[in-house]
């Protein structure tokens, strides 16, 4: 694609990385096969071609974002499978992300779209605000309609997702060094993340059980913090790079006190991001190193467990997982034989999901500013997933499970929860209905022999 950048603006280096992403697009629009918004909207505005022509407008006329650009750009998923598609290599992703920085800097959205941001922002990322706001929608899940009447779609589309019991009463995996059960292997520091230690707890203990059982030495730095994804895909570049270099510190201070092998992510969406900490901070001397180093250590927890090789399952079920793989882990990360494998390891039939490439409609807050789009997608994820018949669902991200959990009839966990089970951990609870289909290895293979 041909640019036409002025010397002055090409100064700008944020300019100049959009100039040299545009100019390997040939708008052949591949990728429009392949985009969840345009594959449901049919609207070129809204596929990776069509918003590369608004981007490329706005930056090159050095035009303040206008209200129809961030229409569209807000209705990205950033799923990246365009990214995939692409065979120009065209990164989408950090093109999308300059635009949603310059749309926050120079776009005024109306009163309740930036107060709903806010709100947002002021709670998502921070655990214990996060638990104390799910109680409260437990309380006004039955207002949701009223809500939707008076123009708030956004907090019924909270209220929607929203736990109707209120958030996880375990308290999760907290700060501290979890010691590996045996001779010890290596050493990790685990990211536990915001929004899944209210939501489900039980995977970062999942994820401690299952590294701690392979001869892993867990530690769970104090001073760790959301990895900074929820507040990146609207825009606030400043306080994503805060809570990366707050990141950073903690883990080089977790590599100083010993070898420090790997970062552990679980969920996808924030493992996305934290390895692209090195792009993040490629302009800041103080961390551009670090965030270098960290990026190459980090790993999500199936790539790690696959890597240091699954223990022998204690259990044989041959249950039917529908694996799900979510946008961040297939496109974001490129981490797609690793789960399917270490679940068939495990013990478990895999079945693939129809359609596997279109998004689910979670996107880290985009099943709240965008309920409707999201909603379609979530029920065409729900009957391609119930087409092949699972006896539960597995993921590797918390926004798809929280996206996913009362829209299929099967039970949906986390993929490490059942790595956990099959190598000696407790059933998770959503398929305690299952455990009649489950038998010891032993007597499995002791009946086999008979």
């Amino acid at each position: 694609m041909q640019t036409n950048f002025s010397a002055e603006q090409l100064q700008d280096p944020r300019i100049a990385e959009a100039d040299g992403i545009l100019q390997r697009c040939i708008h052949c629009g591949l990728c429009t096969a392949t985009c969840s918004t345009y594959v449901l909207l049919g609207d070129e505005r809204d596929s990776p071609r069509g918003r590369i022509y608004l981007m490329k407008d706005m930056f090159e006329g050095n035009h303040d974002a206008s209200k129809a650009i961030t229409f569209h750009i807000d209705r990205c998923l950033s799923c990246l499978s365009c990214m995939t598609t692409c065979p120009g290599g065209v990164d989408y992703m950090h093109l999308v992300d300059l635009a949603r920085g310059h749309i926050e800097d120079t776009y005024t959205r109306p009163v309740k779209d930036r107060l709903i941001r806010r709100l947002l922002v002021a709670v998502l990322p921070h655990p214990d605000r996060f638990k104390a706001a799910l109680w409260g929608a437990s309380l006004a899940r039955p207002f949701r309609a009223l809500f939707r009447a008076v123009g708030l779609k956004e907090i019924a589309a909270m209220l929607d997702l929203a736990p109707a019991r209120g958030p996880a009463l375990s308290k999760g995996v907290a700060p501290g060094v979890y010691p590996a059960l045996g001779r010890a292997r290596k050493r990790v520091a685990l990211l536990t993340g915001c929004a899944q230690q209210a939501l489900r707890p039980e995977i970062n203990e999942a994820t401690v059980r299952l590294l701690c059982r392979h001869g892993i030495e867990v530690v769970v730095p104090d001073d760790q913090v959301c990895c900074g994804a929820l507040v990146h895909h609207m825009g606030r570049d400043e306080d994503a790079g805060e809570a990366a270099k707050r990141n950073i510190d903690a883990w080089s201070a977790v590599g100083r006190e010993g070898p420090l092998d790997a970062v552990i992510i679980n969920a996808s969406g924030c493992g996305t991001v934290v390895k692209d900490y090195a792009h993040m901070l490629a302009r800041d001397e103080g961390y551009r190193e670090r965030a270098d180093e960290l990026c190459v250590i980090t790993k999500d927890i199936t790539e790690f467990v696959a890597d240091i090789g699954l223990a022998s399952p204690v259990i044989w079920s041959g249950l039917r997982i529908a694996y799900h793989s979510a946008c961040s882990m297939q496109h974001g990360q490129r981490v797609n034989s690793e789960p399917r494998a270490l679940l068939k390891e495990a013990g478990f039939s895999v079945a693939e999901v129809p359609e596997g490439h279109i998004c689910c409609g979670s996107a880290g807050t985009y099943n709240i500013l965008q309920p409707k789009i999201a909603n379609e997608l979530r029920d065409r994820k729900a009957r391609n997933i119930e087409s092949a018949k699972p006896d539960a669902v597995a993921a590797g991200n918390i926004g798809c499970i929280a996206q996913l959990k009362d829209a299929c009839e099967a039970p949906i966990v986390h993929t490490v929860e059942l790595l956990d089970w099959a190598t000696g951990g407790p059933c998770p609870e959503e398929l305690a209905h299952l455990q009649d289909r489950v038998k010891k290895l032993e007597s499995f293979i002791q009946e086999r022999a008979e």
